[in-house]
C-alpha cells in the first residue's frame, strides 16, 4: 500500500498558478493517483457524487496519465465518465450540469515534456485552499495498474456546441470566411463544427500531428507571420485559435492582426453589459480607462484569485457604505465576470444573452469572447478591427525570458522592490518621476505613463515581463529593449 502524501512529496510535483504543473517523468502513474484520491478525499468532505469526468488534450503523455487517474478511481469504486480530447470548459461545463467533479489532464500553454492536472468542483473550478486541502491529505491506495482503453463519451462535445450555437441565430456568420487555426489544441474538430452550425465558411488550417505549445501571452513571430499569411491567402474575416487545452483564446483580424487576450476580453464584456469585473494585476489599464464596469477588482495572476474575487470580493465592496437601500443596490448587481491577460474569460454568473439564458461557466473558456465579440462586430456591420476603436488608448505587449530558475527570478524580484530606478537603468530605461509600486503579484512598475511588470511564472521556470504604453509602437520597443537587456542581467 502506498500513502498520498509521501507520494506527493517524494515526487516534487505541486500545484502551479491553475493546476499541478510537472515534467512527465515526475507525473508518474502512482503520482497521478496520489494527486486524484486527494482531490477525492477533499471533494467528498462537501458534495455527494459517485461519478467523476474525466478528459485529456493531445499531448503524447496525457491517455496513460488519465488512465493512472481512472484507475484510481476504480479503486474507490467511483464511475468515470471519459471524453476523451476536449477543451478544458467543455469538460468543466458538462461535470457542472450533472454536478459531478472532473479532472483535466493538460499541461496548457507550457512544453510537451511537461504535462499536469486540472481539477473541478461540482459548482466550478477548485480554490485555492482546496489546493491546499489536496495537498495535505494523506490517503492509502494501492499502485495502480493502467487499464485498457477508456469508452470515450461525447456528451461533453455535445453540450458545449450546444451551449453556444443556442446563442445565435443560425445564420449570424452567413457569408462570412473564419479560419482556425487547429495546431494541437484540444478543441480543434468542435470549434469548426460550431462555426459551420452558425454558417460561417470555416477553412481549417495548421493542424499538427505533434503537440505545438501556444501561449496565447506570448504569441511567437511564427504564428504572427503565419496570421498575415492565412488572412491575406483566405480572405478571412476572423482567424480562431486557442491554447493546447482550449481555455485560452487566439483571435486575429481580417487584417491579420492578433488581439491582446486582456483586450479581447474587455470587448467581450462589454458586448454582455457586464457590470462588475475580477481581472489579474496583469491585465491592461484600458479596463478602468473605459469607465464601462460598476467595480474592477484586481486579484494575483490565476483563475483560482480571479473566482475566489467573485465570491468575496466583488460583493463585499458593492455592500459598503450603503443604507436603507443595500436590498435594491445588490440586486441590480447581478452580472460579474473575469477575465485574464490570456484572453481565457470566467463568467461568474448566469446571465440574459440575445434573449437566452447563458448559465455561469466559472473556469476560463476560449471561445465565449471570440464568438461574443465577432457577433457583436458583424451586428454592427463592422469588421472585426473597428471593435477597437472606442478603446481608451492604453496599449500592452508581454514576453517571457524561459529556462530561468525560480530562484533566480526571485532575487530579481526583490532588487526591482528594493531598487527600482536601479533595476530599470540596468534594463535600458530610463525613470524621470516618481515610481509607483505594486506586488499584488511580482513586482510592477508604474512611471511616467508607463508600467513595466516582472513575474514568476507559477507553472514553468520561466519569468514573464508585461509592458504598458499609450503607443502600440512604443509598448513593441519598450519591451524588445527590457527584453534584451532582461536576458544579458539573469544571465550574469
Amino acid at each position: 500500500m502506498l500513502f498520498s502524501a509521501v507520494v506527493i512529496k517524494q515526487s516534487g510535483v505541486s500545484f502551479g498558478t491553475s493546476g499541478v504543473r510537472g515534467l512527465v517523468e515526475k507525473l508518474t502513474k502512482d503520482v497521478c493517483a496520489a494527486f486524484t484520491v486527494n482531490f477525492i478525499n477533499v471533494m467528498q468532505a462537501s458534495f455527494d457524487f459517485d461519478e467523476v469526468a474525466i478528459a485529456i488534450d493531445n499531448r503524447p503523455s496525457s491517455v496513460k496519465m488519465a488512465q493512472a487517474c481512472a484507475a484510481s478511481l476504480s479503486q474507490l469504486n467511483i464511475k468515470v465518465i471519459y471524453f476523451g480530447v476536449v477543451p478544458t470548459p467543455a469538460l468543466a461545463y458538462s461535470a457542472m450540469c450533472d454536478r459531478i467533479p472532473a479532472i483535466m489532464v493538460t499541461g496548457s500553454h507550457i512544453p510537451f515534456d511537461r504535462n499536469g492536472l486540472k481539477f473541478y468542483r461540482p459548482d466550478g473550478e477548485i480554490t485555492k485552499d482546496d489546493e491546499a486541502s489536496i495537498l495535505n491529505a494523506s490517503v492509502e491506495f494501492k499502485s495502480v495498474i493502467l487499464q485498457n482503453e477508456l469508452f470515450i463519451s461525447k456528451v461533453a462535445e455535445e453540450r458545449y456546441i450546444e451551449r453556444y450555437t443556442s446563442l445565435f441565430d443560425k445564420n449570424i456568420f452567413k457569408g462570412l470566411r473564419v479560419g482556425v487555426y487547429e495546431h494541437s489544441s484540444a478543441g480543434r474538430d468542435l470549434y469548426a463544427k460550431i462555426f459551420t452550425q452558425l454558417n460561417a465558411h470555416v477553412i481549417p488550417l495548421g493542424r499538427s500531428d505533434e503537440f505545438v505549445p501556444i501561449d496565447t501571452e506570448a504569441v511567437s513571430i511564427e504564428d504572427k507571420q503565419k496570421a498575415q499569411l492565412w488572412v491575406n491567402e483566405y480572405q478571412l474575416d476572423m482567424l480562431f485559435s486557442t491554447d493546447g487545452d482550449g481555455d485560452r483564446p487566439l483571435v486575429a483580424d481580417e487584417k491579420g492582426h492578433w488581439f491582446r487576450g486582456d483586450i479581447l476580453g474587455l470587448l467581450c464584456a462589454k458586448a454582455l453589459g457586464i457590470e462588475v469585473l475580477a481581472v489579474p494585476v496583469s491585465c491592461n489599464s484600458a479596463i478602468e480607462l473605459s469607465q464601462a464596469f460598476k467595480q474592477v477588482v484586481r486579484t494575483k495572476i490565476g483563475s483560482p484569485y480571479v473566482i475566489s474575487a467573485f465570491a468575496s470580493h466583488c460583493y463585499t465592496k458593492i455592500k459598503e457604505g450603503i443604507d436603507d437601500n443595500s436590498v435594491h443596490e445588490l440586486t441590480t448587481v447581478h452580472s460579474i465576470a473575469g477575465f485574464e491577460a490570456n484572453g481565457g474569460f470566467l463568467l461568474g454568473s448566469d446571465i440574459r444573452f440575445n434573449g437566452a439564458k447563458l448559465n455561469a461557466l466559472v473556469t476560463r473558456d476560449a471561445l465565449l469572447p471570440a464568438l461574443i465579440v465577432f457577433a457583436d462586430v458583424v451586428a454592427k456591420k463592422e469588421a472585426l478591427s473597428l471593435s477597437l476603436k472606442e478603446l481608451p488608448e492604453c496599449f500592452t505587449d508581454s514576453d517571457r525570458v524561459q529556462n530561468i530558475p525560480s530562484a533566480k527570478s526571485q532575487l530579481l524580484l526583490e532588487k526591482a522592490e528594493q531598487t527600482p530606478r536601479a533595476l530599470l537603468k540596468q534594463l535600458g530605461v530610463n525613470s524621470k518621476g516618481g515610481i509607483a509600486i505594486s506586488n499584488i503579484d511580482g513586482i510592477k512598475m508604474t512611471f511616467d505613463g508607463l508600467s513595466v511588470h516582472l513575474r514568476s511564472s507559477g507553472n514553468a521556470p520561466e519569468l514573464r515581463c508585461y509592458v504598458e504604453s499609450s503607443s502600440s509602437e512604443h509598448a513593441t520597443v519598450l519591451l524588445n529593449t527590457i527584453m534584451y537587456n532582461l536576458k544579458l542581467v539573469l544571465s550574469k
